[in-house]
């Protein structure tokens, strides 16, 4: 620096000396860069407002929240988190309660609940102002449900916001009557959530956030009412969000996956498939494919926003293969350890087997009867909810998984299963195995098909579905809390569908993230959530967009 400075005082034609010149042009250019450096001091150590509406069990807002996590001061501060169904409200909260500490000062208490040692009342009150602080962050309401609950929503978000109008919204509304299955089955026109984005959009309108991000499914591409494409009116709302009397500022929406250039409309240049983020594509460990806009308030948008960077494949092996095995249950029936050994070792001279031998493959009837034979019960059985063990993902995803403090693997229970469903199961797996692709209903034997009268209609040729090793996995949705059939492991000598943790892990909940309630309710919040890892890359966007423009 110094010597920039006595470069530009030898240039100088004065009669000043140059020592003294380039001495007072430093001092200038040291209090410049101290005015500078407080500016981004303010910028970094005061926490970015986030509002989280539609929040499920949280994993859009987990993304957000742990970015930085590894600083003592928080980049991103969930001030509030809007949920209705209570089990995932529950799970949000605790999550919350995590949150109002430091990631490396997370008290032995909160390790002690998820190993079933104190419960959450004992919890709570050990840290009162901690659990106050979480239940007034997760709020268990709907929204949508009258004028009295807006009041009180607006009033929750500006004692969050204050007057900071560099904050973040983020959420998605419902997706069931958006999504290619729902537009079967319900009556658009008079389903009132093809609507619930208009909630959305009055938060918008009202108080005005720097940046939001709203996602959905992406089956409200081709969603219509009344013949007026959906996304469509959308995207024309978003840009200019009016609720009532309420006119708020103008949005620019972005693509994450998909730049434009800057002389061109951010609408009118982008296609609708460039708002489909294909989550495999940036490092999650599954096919899920979903709408995902960024709005970035007008009065900020001096620069293009980033796209999500592109990352290696992640197969389901890197978060699965580490996960202690686990046994099939069988429902409806006597069920233990002993009892499905011998029924499977049993099985290998029973009718399916023969039907396999006689319609598919005599080898492979033979090695799958071998297999069979000689199967062992696993060493933790079914599971629990938690289960004391060491289970490592892949070593460059160990920092968003492992919690070392933990000491074993949550929600980690298998189901039971239907007898005959148990040895579909173990057919298609090792079927996978063998052939390399999970078989179509037309590949199982005749003695495996099922016997409702829709079997063969061809509309459900993908009803069993084995998640392979080697590759992402397909969607994780909240189906999987009906049946297993499309979520069948890949381990045949565990003859089981995902556990609610599996499901987790290729959703990206990192281990420590603990959900509430029973299989089932556990179930449907990992299947409706955003993978907070992605969440984590987004966050890294609008962080870029919030920190440049200021």
């Amino acid at each position: 620096m110094q010597m920039i400075w006595k470069h530009v005082a030898r240039r100088r034609n004065t009669r000043r000396d140059c020592t003294v010149d380039w001495e007072h042009n430093l001092k200038n250019w040291q209090i410049y860069l101290s005015s500078r450096i407080k500016i981004n001091e303010v910028i970094l150590s005061e926490a970015i407002p986030i509002i989280d509406v539609f929040a499920g069990p949280g994993g859009l807002g987990e993304g957000f929240s742990a970015f930085g996590r590894n600083r003592t001061d928080r980049i991103f501060k969930i001030g509030l988190s809007v949920e209705k169904e209570p089990f995932a409200h529950s799970t949000l909260e605790l999550r919350c309660f995590f949150r109002q500490f430091n990631y490396n000062d997370v008290p032995t208490d909160y390790y002690e609940l998820l190993r079933g040692e104190i419960t959450r009342d004992e919890l709570f009150s050990r840290f009162p102002k901690e659990s106050n602080s979480a239940r007034k962050e997760a709020w268990c309401a709907e929204l949508g449900s009258g004028q009295e609950f807006d009041d009180e929503l607006d009033r929750r978000i500006s004692n969050v916001i204050g007057n900071n109008d560099k904050w973040v919204l983020i959420g998605g509304p419902p997706c069931q009557a958006y999504s290619v299955i729902g537009r079967a089955r319900v009556n658009k026109e008079n389903d009132d959530r093809n609507y619930l984005y208009i909630e959305y959009l009055r938060i918008i309108a009202k108080h005005r956030p720097a940046v939001f991000v709203m996602e959905n499914v992406k089956g409200i591409l081709s969603s219509n009412v009344q013949g007026q494409q959906i996304f469509e009116q959308i995207l024309s709302d978003l840009k200019e969000p009016v609720y009532g009397d309420l006119k708020g500022c103008k949005y620019k929406i972005y693509s994450l996956v998909k730049s434009v250039d800057e002389t061109q409309n951010d609408i009118t240049a982008l296609k609708p498939e460039d708002f489909i983020v294909e989550c495999e594509k940036y490092g999650i460990p599954q096919a899920r494919h979903r709408v995902i806009l960024l709005g970035v308030r007008e009065d900020l948008d001096h620069c293009r926003p980033d796209i999500l960077t592109p990352k290696t494949t992640v197969p389901i092996d890197s978060v699965l293969k580490g996960l202690p095995r686990l046994r099939s249950g069988f429902s409806k029936e006597t069920d233990g350890p002993a009892i499905w050994r011998q029924q499977l070792r049993e099985s290998s001279d029973e009718e399916w087997i023969e039907s396999i031998r006689e319609e598919i493959d005599s080898q492979f009837a033979e090695e799958l009867s071998r297999m069979l034979s000689k199967i062992k019960c696993p060493l933790d059985d079914r599971g629990s909810e938690f289960l004391k063990c060491h289970a490592p993902v892949s070593d460059d995803l160990k920092w968003w998984y492992e919690d070392n403090r933990l000491g074993g693997i949550c929600n980690h229970t298998s189901r039971g299963h239907m007898r005959t469903d148990v040895y579909r199961y173990v057919y298609a797996s090792y079927f996978t195995s063998f052939y390399g692709s999970s078989p179509k209903l037309h590949e199982f034997p005749s003695a495996l098909q099922p016997e409702h009268k829709n079997a063969k209609s061809g509309h459900f040729n993908d009803r069993f579905r084995v998640q392979a090793y080697g590759r992402p996995s397909t969607t994780i949705t909240c189906h999987i809390s009906k049946d297993g059939h499309y979520y069948i492991h890949p381990d045949y000598t565990q003859c089981r569908s995902l556990t609610v943790r599996e499901a987790a892990r290729i959703q990206t909940f990192p281990d420590n993230y603990f959900f509430c309630g029973g299989r089932t309710p556990q179930y449907v919040q990992v299947g409706n959530a955003v993978p907070p890892l992605l969440a984590h890359q987004i966050a890294g966007i609008v962080y870029g967009i919030l920190n440049r423009t200021s």
